[in-house]
């Protein structure tokens, strides 16, 4: 499959992500609303991760970290609907199948969040160590994961459930490599900072400015986690309102990675999206305009002349008339709202133009043009060359 076509598809994954919640939402019993909320909350962050994903990859195929942001939301909302059937108290057919499945795919697949924080945002990265070292943690999650898989007795996802291919006798080994998972994890998730450092150290300004909003995301991460922590040792936050504090906060602080990439993209024209952003607003709000318009002057035209047929064509012919001017009129309210710095550089352009009429003297119009480029371009250097007549 072509780049192309994968990118054609790739917004199938929001999609899949959303049944995956739905199927979680339909089989889990929860014992009250609040631990219905909760759950919604996670959902949430799920969604978050797999539409921020399809917007990068949509746009730029061949980089990665779209592809990663995808992954980690369809995955761990598919990974929840697996819990959720494993531990139906009905007794579901494979519902041990799924047990074991979630038991060793949830914590380790956590490693992918590393490596998205090591290839942002270019998709590489930064040098054959930083590759080596990337390798090196999934490679350490892998067996991290293999050991969960073989270890024989109860499911960590459901205790009840026995590892139905757990293998006699490696207990104690298996034991020790799971106990060493989660440090290496956190050893990885260390190696992910210091690679942000790295980074930002080597990055021209532009590039630091997008890596601001991942750092950002990053601090509020340990912050989220310092407080949840002094939550958990201070009060009892396995029920009640606690309960959904400590999970908002943990939500908030996973959710802050495709957050920090989705402002990125908004505010310093990361992967170059602002095109579509520009045009699903536009558009979104052009098709709720004439929607609005035609069912009103429908409703109108039928209740004043009292036939419906000609209050349909009469509101077709509106609609259609409408169409440019509204178009014009909502291009220009999203540019000045969302899109500052092109509609400056639109009005700049369009005052010049407007100038240019009356301007006669040269030297007068190549300080004015020099002038506008410099406000509407920021280049680095502006020169001028005129032809000189023959």
């Amino acid at each position: 499959m072509s780049w192309e076509r994968a990118a054609r598809l790739v917004w199938a994954v929001p999609v899949l992500t959303l049944c995956f919640e739905a199927a979680f939402l339909a089989i889990a019993d929860y014992p009250d609303a609040g631990s219905e909320g909760v759950e919604f909350l996670f959902l949430l962050t799920f969604m978050t991760y797999s539409v921020v994903g399809a917007l990068i990859a949509s746009r730029h195929p061949r980089n990665p970290v779209g592809w990663l942001f995808c992954f980690v939301g369809v995955f761990f909302a598919g990974s929840e609907a697996l819990y959720a059937y494993a531990r139906d108290p009905t007794g579901p057919a494979g519902a041990d199948i799924a047990a074991w499945v979630q038991s060793w795919t949830g914590e380790p697949v956590a490693v992918v969040v590393v490596l998205l924080v090591l290839l942002f945002p270019d998709g590489r990265f930064l040098s054959p160590r930083w590759r080596r070292a990337g390798v090196a943690a999934v490679v350490a999650c892998v067996v991290w994961a293999v050991a969960l898989a073989l270890n024989p007795g109860p499911l960590q996802a459901v205790e009840t459930i026995s590892n139905p291919f757990g293998i006699d006798g490696t207990r104690g080994v298996l034991d020790a490599v799971a106990t060493f998972g989660p440090l290496v994890l956190a050893f990885s998730i260390g190696l992910a900072l210091a690679g942000v450092i790295v980074r930002f150290r080597r990055a021209r300004a532009r590039e630091r400015r997008q890596l601001k909003w991942l750092a950002l995301a990053a601090g509020y991460l340990i912050a989220v986690v310092v407080v949840t922590v002094a939550l958990v040792l201070a009060f009892n936050t396995d029920e009640g309102a606690w309960d959904f504090v400590v999970a908002l906060l943990i939500c908030s602080g996973i959710a802050a990675l495709p957050v920090a990439a989705a402002l990125a993209i908004l505010r310093e024209r990361l992967y170059d999206i602002d095109v579509v952003i520009n045009r699903a607003l536009v558009y979104g709000a052009l098709t709720a305009t004439l929607a609005a318009t035609y069912l009103g002057s429908v409703v109108l035209i039928g209740l004043a002349v009292g036939q419906s047929g000609f209050a349909v064509a009469a509101s077709t012919l509106a609609v259609a008339a409408l169409f440019r001017p509204a178009r014009a009129r909502i291009q220009e309210a999203v540019d000045r709202r969302f899109f500052r710095r092109r509609y400056d550089a639109a009005q700049t352009l369009a005052g010049f133009g407007a100038r240019l009429r009356d301007e006669v003297e040269l030297d007068a119009l190549s300080r004015e043009l020099r002038s506008v480029i410099r406000e509407s371009v920021q280049p680095s250097h502006v020169s001028l060359w005129l032809r000189t007549p023959r």
